[in-house]
């Protein structure tokens, strides 16, 4: 299988914002006397908003004011950001690198709404790297549905089947297998269960580790292609 482009989600893969967000999200659910659980934050990774709220609403009920709880949470995210900036995952700038001298097409995939995906990616200086980026908040369905990775697809010109897909979600996960994507999964916080590992097609510890085997697929693909 040729590959023509590789598709980035967000936060959890490209930026070390996940810890920010659960921070953010336990300072909000305390001003309302109430404890985020692990197994609640992990429900949340990778959706987006109005799918992070009806989760909310499951579990906390009417004790939460979901809609309040969200604007909270937004708020005290963006302060830590602007406060100490955002880091970015180890490996990402050489794997761009990479990519870039290769001629490998690149686009940003993420369930967050576009005003804060610009925000983060301009924070980082990353903006710039991708010719495409697709938000949340532009397509009818989030992650695990396909909609986010079938649009970028779609912007950059490319057949679905030649896209590469790097996710540390879940919901990514079956998203990009949903889209007919070659799925690779880079964990975060949460561990994949068996059946997400599964359903990637590569599961690597780092963006470090991803780099050699995408090379090693290029070169592959060259070799077959001559």
């Amino acid at each position: 299988m040729a590959h023509s482009a590789v598709i980035f989600d967000m936060d959890g893969l490209m930026l070390d914002s996940e810890r920010m967000a659960r921070d953010a999200w336990r300072r909000a659910l305390a001003d309302w006397g109430l404890a985020l659980t692990d197994d609640v934050y992990f429900q949340l990774i990778g959706r987006e908003a109005a799918d992070t709220k009806a989760i909310l609403a499951r579990a906390y009920g009417p004790a939460l004011p979901v809609e309040d709880a969200y604007a909270r949470k937004q708020r005290y995210l963006e302060e830590a950001m602007l406060r100490s900036g955002i880091p970015t995952k180890p490996g990402l700038h050489p794997l761009l690198d990479f990519l870039d001298a290769r001629g490998i097409r690149k686009a940003v995939a993420s369930s967050t709404h576009r005003p804060l995906v610009v925000q983060k990616l301009q924070l980082t200086h990353l903006l710039e790297r991708f010719e495409v980026v697709v938000c949340g908040d532009e397509v009818r369905n989030g992650k695990p549905a396909p909609d986010v990775f079938l649009l970028a697809a779609e912007r950059l010109g490319v057949p679905a089947r030649e896209c590469l897909v790097l996710e540390d979600s879940e919901a990514g996960i079956r998203a990009a297998r949903a889209a007919g994507m070659t799925p690779i999964l880079v964990p975060d916080l949460k561990p994949p269960s068996p059946e997400v590992a599964t359903l990637a097609h590569r599961v690597f510890p780092s963006l470090d580790a991803v780099r050699p085997y995408l090379a090693a697929l290029l070169e592959e693909q060259l070799y077959a292609h001559h």
